[in-house]
């Protein structure tokens, strides 16, 4: 067996003991012994191979391969600007804490600098995005190999998992390959250890894990005191522990649709629009317990940057959001003083009956003014694609507009808390999933369709803006032996960057450069670019259509929803008029 080989089949067998069971690879000539590796994996059901011709759509589809699963997944890549195309997805999951173990392939030391084709200094290529780089060797045969790549394969799942350290993120592994690169017709049976080989190749006995790495785990809880007039804000990357915290303590409980938390009695709406209201509520406000990264509003980067309320940090990873500069503790668990394990609900007091009565009132605020829109705008396809998630569905969102619509008319849901830790049913729960690491528009179609094929429970949805549909549109590019996955993409176009147009550059005054620099209208047609990869596709004209293409979820499709930008500013004006009066009149 050549070396090549013999550490291609090593490492594949070691990281499918150490959990992996998803595997992205891109193909190319240098990365050949893994692709070999993988394949046979794939083939003894141990290592389910996805193969995607675009590096950037193979590492967001690995980013949304592990979201979903909680498991790491290994994209693997040819060297040269193969690498350099993961950069990206390696970005996203430094910043979301995505378990991402980055195989490149590369020239061995003596070809590099030297002008070998397809080589670049691919040492330390991602920085100090990665939690561990290591540069792999070239494989050599003597003693010795077997045991340092097992270990290492070990200790890299490890460190992607955040075992040690609660800091889950993207590793990177570089592997320099002498040929041959493809194995030997001998060894193409892959029946273990060749006679030729100084030692034994094979993993432990047992079957199990080179090196047992186990979780380091603290109990230590901080008790906050019941006192101060408190909100609980849940950002990406929170769980329902901030569910279980708002409602064990009578909180109201201000959570992303991607916090794992916006579900319960407690949970608020259009909480943003509230918050943008100058009442004495928002005033009122003492302390928050801010959980995960909250990112979508800045209503509440404003509320946690105020320097009259107390802020305390939960934070598990080892940094934490604070863009205020006041975070008065960080801890890892918090509960309130006197909560006994199992406590029930309490029942609400004054302070959290106002802000319950508030959202009550912005709720039908947002109705009457969305019932009066002559025509379909993004609140509208997001409003009903989340009602159209049952329980155990998965929605994947992308950035822009649509995670803002799904945040601000979506209302929370019913998900059933089953244990005092905040854990929810899984048959109950509905999980919302975005790459809100850097919040790009990148590989989101990759990302979902990840996602959505290994998730087990219930049906996959999407919602995506048309630029981040397009920007990712060779994610619907799949070879006939790729696996299909039952996902529902809908695309809201309205024809460019919507969600400009209720920023600051989208005001009157700017209008003559607004549409070039900013709107960037495309005049793309969806439905042939679907046409053109064999998708499944629909033009949904009216919500009647919409509800009736969300209600067949069975493969993969995309569902077109044509709206106006041009209206979006207005109608976030009238919608901000209408909460604020309706508060005011509560």
């Amino acid at each position: 067996m050549n070396p090549s080989t013999a550490l291609a089949r090593v490492f594949v067998d070691e990281m499918w003991r150490s959990g992996v069971r998803e595997a992205v690879l891109a193909p190319g000539s240098r990365n050949a012994p893994l692709a070999f590796a993988l394949h046979a994996s794939d083939a003894r059901g141990h290592i389910r191979l996805h193969v995607r011709i675009d590096e950037r759509s193979a590492g967001f589809l690995a980013v949304g391969l592990a979201k979903a699963s909680r498991r790491p997944v290994p994209v693997v890549c040819t060297s040269g600007t193969a690498a350099a195309n993961l950069h990206p997805a390696v970005l996203e999951a430094h910043h979301a804490g995505v378990p991402l173990v980055v195989l490149t392939a590369d020239r061995p030391p003596d070809l590099r600098g030297v002008g070998a084709s397809q080589t670049t200094d691919q040492v330390k290529l991602y920085g100090d995005a990665v939690r561990m780089f290591h540069e792999v060797g070239v494989p050599e045969r003597r003693p010795g190999q077997n045991a340092y790549w097992r270990e290492l394969v070990g200790r890299a799942v490890a460190i992607a998992r955040g075992f040690r350290d609660r800091h889950p993120g993207p590793v990177h592994l570089n592997l320099a390959f002498r040929e041959p690169l493809v194995p030997d017709p001998e060894d193409l049976d892959d029946g273990g250890t060749p006679t030729d080989w100084p030692e034994s190749l094979d993993g432990r006995s047992n079957g199990g894990r080179w090196t047992r790495i186990e979780r380091l785990a603290t109990d230590h809880i901080s008790w906050l005191e019941p006192g101060p007039r408190t909100m609980v804000v849940a950002g990406d990357g929170a769980d329902a522990q901030a569910r279980w915290l708002a409602e064990t303590a009578g909180w109201p409980l201000l959570a992303e649709p991607t916090s794992g938390a916006r579900s319960g009695p407690n949970a608020l709406g259009p909480y943003r629009l509230l918050l943008d209201a100058d009442t004495e509520l928002v005033r009122g406000i003492e302390r928050v317990i801010v959980y995960g990264w909250p990112t979508l509003s800045r209503p509440v980067t404003r509320l946690i940057t105020r320097d009259d309320v107390e802020i305390v940090v939960v934070a598990r990873r080892p940094a934490w959001p604070d863009p205020g500069h006041q975070a008065y503790r960080v801890t890892a668990t918090v509960a309130m003083e006197g909560t006994v394990d199992g406590a029930d609900r309490r029942e609400p007091d004054e302070w959290l009956s106002a802000w319950l009565s508030a959202d009550q009132c912005a709720r039908g605020a947002i109705e009457e003014v969305l019932a009066r829109e002559p025509g379909l705008t993004g609140l509208h396809v997001a409003r009903d694609v989340a009602a159209a998630v049952p329980g155990g569905g998965l929605l994947f969102a992308g950035s822009s507009n649509p995670i803002r619509d799904l945040d601000l008319a979506g209302a929370p849901w019913s998900n059933r808390l089953v244990d005092e830790g905040g854990r929810i049913d899984p048959r109950d729960h509905r999980r919302v999933l975005a790459n809100r690491g850097l919040a790009g528009i990148d590989g989101t179609v990759s990302s979902a369709i990840g996602a959505a094929l290994v998730h087990r429970i219930g049906p996959s949805y999407a919602l995506l803006g048309d630029l981040a549909f397009l920007h990712d549109s060779n994610g619907l590019v799949r070879g006939s032996y790729e696996a299909r996955p039952d996902l529902t993409v809908v695309v809201v176009n309205d024809d460019g960057g919507g969600i400009f147009t209720t920023l600051e550059q989208g005001a009157p005054v700017y209008a003559e450069a607004f549409d070039r620099v900013f709107g960037t209208p495309h005049g793309v047609d969806i439905g042939a670019l679907a046409a053109a990869t064999r998708t499944p596709y629909t033009l949904a004209r009216s919500r009647r259509d919409l509800r009736a293409a969300l209600s067949r979820s069975r493969g993969l499709r995309i569902v077109e929803v044509r709206v106006d930008r041009s209206r979006i500013r207005a109608l976030h004006a009238r919608l901000r008029t209408a909460v604020a009066a309706a508060v005011g009149r509560g």
